[in-house]
């Protein structure tokens, strides 16, 4: 292959996961390129689940000691520091990312190339703006791992209002008086729960009929009604129009027909607020890369397209995380990253395996899920069967006086097919069915035949993959199905 520029083995366009393969090919001898417009890092580390991980941990001591009275303890806070609790993070994640930075620069085998690179042609890259503009860089192997940016939907006027973007909303040194967010997905329920738990007024506007659509529909309603006791929602609405005079925003919305049997009784509203954020998800990075002087090719939204090895459409460029649009969480672009690596430099290729990708929202209370939803299942006219445990039922879930339900679905065999939390540490308990999904059996047993600590919160994923699970879908008439053998049912409360 000719190059005009510097020839390289490997290059990477974008510094998160695919950070990880550049150093599995610098650790077999190769030179690698990267190539980065922002700080390194990736979306994760500098705007994403980092940052906003460690604010909403802030978010979850302060409301400790808000609920501090539900257990007889008297508590008055005299201050928040709010501006130096952002702050703090924001350094910590520079600091993270000039790390990274430092690294790179000082290495022999990688060599940074900073600013936006766009293909000139099948594997050459020019950076076209930043630091590095000008340099032209080939490789015998590219990997396209460019991430995505938060997407604003087209509301009429939205070019001439004020809005903040996840990023932006990270970053602010005041909670917003009245925050008005568009989108009623993790990102928005996340900030939500941050702003709001430190004093802001919240309305959300979302489209679908709950928030957090990505959830089971169960998890999805009971989350929503919890939202609906703390935040002005609306969902089932699209926000059309948006305008700004005097430092207020106001979001014209009407209802939003897929959402809404009955869409024309339902009023428009009008939402207004100080501050407009705007988190209706996240579109791909492709359309900067001049994807056209390659043969790379993308889906209807433009996420890259690959087959099950990650490999494109186009010789020697391979592609992962959320710019290829499979799950758009780290632990998935990681995940992708291995899988990649493992089949640039082993022997065979390996179709990479999505089985049990689990997902989590760190909102209060918090959501996780792994494996089929019910709506799943009843579009595929699916026999299977399910079971919610609620954790006020078990000793631990009263101790913490709090609310929650693990719903568990499963092949009437005993096959799991997916598990929806929502509750405290929700994030946690869904890991042991990711364990026994991947790495058990994959079925009920693997849970109920393994011992769990009395009185933990565990014991409500136990709880539900035991005892009377009901059967539904296709042929199946809603019937109690019990397992006499393995059945561990309990009374509805402990006793130790």
């Amino acid at each position: 292959m000719e190059m005009d520029g510097d020839a390289f083995d490997f290059l990477v366009i974008g510094s998160g996961s695919g950070l990880d393969v550049a150093n599995a090919a610098a650790n077999r001898g190769q030179s690698v390129a990267v190539v980065e417009k922002g700080p390194l890092g990736g979306t994760c580390l500098n705007r994403g689940c980092i940052p906003s991980k460690k604010l909403l941990y802030h978010a979850e001591v302060m409301e400790t000691v808000d609920r501090a009275d539900e257990f007889g303890i008297h508590v008055d806070v005299t201050d928040v520091e709010f501006a130096d609790i952002v702050r703090e993070v924001t350094d910590d994640v520079s600091a993270s990312a000039d790390s990274i930075r430092r690294g790179l620069r000082s290495s022999e085998q990688h060599d940074l190339l900073e600013g936006e690179g766009q293909f000139v042609d099948e594997r050459t890259i020019e950076i076209v703006d930043g630091r590095d503009e000008g340099r032209r860089v080939g490789a015998d192997t590219v990997l396209v791992a460019a991430g995505t940016r938060p997407a604003i939907p087209p509301i009429d006027g939205i070019e001439d209002v004020d809005s903040l973007t996840s990023k932006e909303a990270l970053q602010l040194e005041t909670p917003p008086e009245q925050l008005v967010i568009v989108g009623g997905g993790y990102i928005g329920a996340e900030l939500a729960h941050f702003f709001g738990t430190f004093g802001s007024d919240v309305a959300i506007v979302g489209r679908r009929p709950h928030l957090l659509p990505q959830a089971d529909e169960a998890v999805g309603a009971a989350f929503t009604e919890r939202y609906a006791d703390r935040f002005d929602v609306y969902t089932g609405y699209e926000a059309v129009a948006v305008s700004e005079s005097d430092g207020e925003v106001t979001v014209e919305a009407r209802p939003y027909p897929p959402a809404w049997d009955d869409a024309d009784d339902h009023e428009d509203v009008t939402v207004t607020g100080d501050t407009l954020l705007v988190a209706a998800g996240r579109r791909p990075n492709s359309d900067l890369l001049n994807l056209e002087a390659t043969g790379v090719e993308t889906d209807e939204r433009g996420f890259v397209e690959t087959d099950e090895y990650l490999r494109t459409t186009a010789d020697g460029i391979w592609a992962l995380g959320d710019i290829v649009g499979e799950y758009l969480l780290k632990h998935n672009a990681n995940h992708e990253a291995r899988a990649v690596a493992r089949n640039l430099f082993g022997d065979e290729l390996e179709p990479v395996d999505y089985t049990a990708m689990p997902f989590a929202v760190f909102a209060s209370p918090e959501v996780a899920g792994v494996g089929l939803r019910e709506q799943d299942l009843d579009e595929e006219s699916r026999e299977y069967a399910t079971r919610t445990y609620r954790y006020e039922d078990t000793a631990r879930g009263q101790a913490m006086q709090t609310e929650g339900l693990v719903k568990v679905i499963i092949e009437p065999d005993g096959e799991i097919l997916g598990c929806h939390i929502v509750g405290p540490e929700a994030s946690n308990l869904i890991e042991e069915v990711v364990v026994a999904m991947k790495a058990g059996t994959g079925t009920v047993w693997d849970i109920r035949e393994s011992v769990h600590v009395h009185p933990a919160l565990s014991e409500v994923v136990d709880r539900a993959f035991s005892g009377q699970f009901t059967r539904r879908g296709a042929g199946a008439h809603e019937h109690q199905h019990h397992d006499h053998d393995h059945d561990h049912s309990h009374s509805d409360h402990d006793h130790d």
